[in-house]
C-alpha cells in the first residue's frame, strides 16, 4: 500500500500548511500562534475533542473511531530553532532569528494529514489522541505534557512518533527496538582562582592551568574509566578565561555535554567529573564547582510496539523501505519521556539529499508528508481494527 489514496488528493494543502508554519516560527513553549493553527484545521477537520493550553502551548485531539477500544498516541513537536534561515525560500521564515531548521513543520503538517483522514473515514475502534508539543528542542515540553497527566487524562496506551532524516532515502522509514537516542546531560565548570600579573605568576593561583588540566582529564573518562562497547560521548564545548596577555585572570569556564545509552554509566560520568574537578582544585590551589545537568533521558523503544510499527511502514514504504535494527543515535529526544510513561515506537521517516538539521539551508522536503501521513493513519487502522 502506498500513499493512500485520500491523503495523496489533498497533499497541496499539506504543503500550503507547512510552508505557512514554516513562515512563522516559534520558539520553546511559546507556539501559541502555530497551535492555534493547528486547532482552526483540526476544527476544520471536524475531530471530536480539542485541549488547548497543555504545556502552556500544547494540545491533545481526540477522535473517536467506531465503537469501543483503547486510545492510540500519535504526536508531533511544533517547535523551532533560534537560527537564522538562509535558504532564500519564498517561504522562508519571516521572524529573524528564528527558522524550522529541524522539520517540526512537518511533523505538525504530517500529523495533521493524518487527522484530516482520521476524522473524515473513522476506519478503526476506540479513539485516537492527536498529540501536539511544544519545546522538544529546549525545555523537555514532552516532559511537561507527560507530568500534566495527558497519558492518564485520555487512556492513552501506546504512542508513537516520527522524526525526518535528511540523508536517508525520501519516503523510507528506520528504527530499531531498545535504546534508539541517547540520553544527554550538559555540564559548566567554573574554576575560581586568584589572578595577578602575567610576569610574576607565582603569586597567583592560576584558574587557567587548572582549567586546561580539567579539561585534559575529562578526557580519559571516556579511554579509561568506562567499557568500550557502552556508548558514551563526552565533548568540552567551551572554554572561557581571561582578558589580556599579561593578566592571570581570577576564573575560567568550562562546559560541555555528555550523551550516553545506560544509566549505570551516565552515573559513572557524573561521578568521576566530580572526582576530577576535586582533585585538580588540590592539586591547583583553586576552587571548582562543577553544576551537572541532568537532561533527557534515553529514547528506548518498545520491541512488540517496534515490531509493529515496521510492519506498517512496510504497507506504504515495501520491504526494502523499511529497515529495523538501525544503528542508534548520540542525538538526543524528549519523546524519550513519552516511551517511559507508554511502550511505544520512534521512527525515522527519510528526507532525501537535503541540508542536515539545525543548518540554516535546511528546509523539509514536502513531497515526504503524504508519507507520513499515512503512516500515521494505516497505523492506527491496523492498530485498533473496526470488529466484524
Amino acid at each position: 500500500m502506498p500513499v493512500l489514496n485520500r491523503i495523496a488528493s489533498f497533499a497541496e494543502d499539506l504543503t500550503a500548511w507547512r510552508r505557512h508554519l514554516h513562515q512563522h516560527p516559534e520558539l520553546s513553549f511559546d507556539c501559541h500562534r502555530t497551535a492555534a493553527f493547528v486547532a482552526e484545521r483540526l476544527r476544520d477537520f471536524g475531530v471530536d475533542e480539542i485541549h488547548e493550553g497543555i504545556a502552556e502551548s500544547g494540545l491533545v485531539a481526540i477522535i473517536n473511531g467506531q465503537g469501543a477500544g483503547p486510545t492510540i498516541g500519535l504526536r508531533a513537536d511544533m517547535d523551532a530553532l533560534p537560527m537564522q534561515e538562509r535558504t532564500e525560500a519564498d517561504w522562508a521564515s519571516t521572524v529573524p532569528g528564528r527558522m524550522h531548521a529541524c522539520g517540526h513543520d512537518g511533523h505538525t503538517t504530517m500529523l495533521l494529514g493524518a487527522a484530516r483522514y482520521l476524522a473524515e473515514t473513522r476506519n478503526f475502534a476506540g479513539r485516537v489522541a492527536l498529540i501536539f508539543q511544544p519545546a522538544e528542542e529546549t525545555s523537555g515540553g514532552a516532559r511537561v505534557m507527560v507530568q500534566d497527566g495527558i497519558m492518564d487524562r485520555f487512556d492513552i496506551a501506546r504512542v508513537f512518533a516520527m522524526h525526518n532524516n535528511p540523508g536517508q532515502e525520501a519516503g523510507t522509514f528506520h528504527t530499531t527496538p531498545g535504546p534508539m537516542m541517547a540520553a544527554f546531560d550538559n555540564f559548566e565548570i567554573h574554576v575560581t582562582g586568584r589572578g595577578g600579573h602575567g610576569a610574576m605568576p607565582h603569586l597567583t593561583a592560576d584558574p587557567v592551568v587548572a582549567a586546561v588540566a580539567v579539561v585534559g582529564a575529562i578526557q580519559t573518562i571516556s579511554s579509561r574509566n568506562h567499557y568500550a562497547l557502552d556508548d558514551l560521548a563526552l565533548s568540552v564545548t567551551q572554554i572561557h578565561t581571561g582578558t589580556a596577555d599579561n593578566i592571570v585572570p581570577d576564573t575560567a569556564y568550562i562546559c560541555g555535554t555528555v550523551r550516553t545509552f545506560e544509566p549505570h554509566v551516565r552515573q559513572m560520568v557524573r561521578r568521576r567529573m566530580q572526582q576530577i574537578c576535586d582533585g585538580q582544585a588540590a592539586a591547583y590551589d583553586v576552587d571548582i564547582r562543577l553544576d551537572y545537568q541532568e537532561g533527557y533521558p534515553a529514547t528506548v523503544n518498545d520491541q512488540r510496539q517496534t515490531d509493529f510499527a515496521a510492519d506498517v511502514a512496510r504497507d506504504i514504504a515495501g520491504e526494502a523501505g523499511v529497515t529495523v535494527d538501525d544503528a542508534r543515535e548520540m542525538g538526543a529526544e524528549d519523546f524519550s519521556y513519552m516511551l517511559q510513561a507508554r511502550p511505544g515506537c520512534y521512527l525515522f521517516i527519510g528526507q532525501g539529499d537535503t541540508a542536515n538539521v539545525h543548518n540554516a539551508h535546511y528546509d523539509f522536503n514536502d513531497e515526504i508528508a503524504p508519507v507520513g501521513a499515512s503512516f500515521f493513519a494505516r497505523l492506527v487502522e491496523r492498530a485498533q481494527p473496526v470488529a466484524g
